[in-house]
Formats: C-alpha cells, structure tokens, sequence
C-alpha cells in the first residue's frame, strides 16, 4: 500500500484544529463539541498513525475517520460565527473528511 502524505497532513492538521476548539471550548462550556472533538482528534491520530506506517488496516480507518470528521465539522459550523477556532475546525474537519472518503474507496 502507498502511504499517502496528502492523508496523513490532512489528519494531523485536523488533530491539531480540534485541540484547539477543545480548549475554547472549554470555556464557553459547549460540551458537545467538546466531545465530538475529542474524538475526532483521537481517530485522526490513530489515522496518521495507521498511514504512516502501512497499515493494511489504513483504508478501513479512513472511512470511520471520515465519518467522525464530517459529523465534527457539521458540529462546529454552529459554532463558527462566534469563535474563530470552531471555524477553522469545521473547515479542517470538512477537509479532513474528503480525503479520508478519498482514501476509504481507492481500490488495492
């Protein structure tokens, strides 16, 4: 299997934006969010972790790294008008989202 830069790029900039919204979100005391997050972040690791090294299991991982993302990112669009970082979390997530589905359906 071809590790793919683009993915891996692509989850760890997700993590990164979603431990951001985390912490502001914190404060304001948006507990969905919060949650949605974390996990996203979580799965995106596992993600860039899985692709970095080969896993044969990558493409699998995709998809549900796809899913969490895209359901993260309709989370924090809500959010996005009045905080900065649940924005450019809905916008990484959304990206993150598209390659991850990109990489779930290319044929081995």
């Amino acid at each position: 299997m071809k590790i793919s830069k683009k993915g891996i790029e692509a989850c760890l900039a997700c993590l990164i934006t979603c431990e951001s919204c985390i912490t502001d979100c914190i404060a304001s005391g948006n507990k969905e969010c919060i949650a949605l997050c974390r996990d996203c972040a979580a799965i995106c690791a596992l993600c860039a972790r899985f692709e970095a090294r080969g896993s044969r299991f990558s493409q699998d991982l995709h998809a549900l790294c796809a899913k969490i993302c895209r359901i993260c990112s309709e989370e924090c669009a809500k959010h996005a008008s009045h905080l900065d970082s649940c924005k450019a979390c809905a916008e990484a997530c959304k990206k993150c989202a598209n390659i991850c589905e990109e990489y779930a359906t290319v044929k081995n």
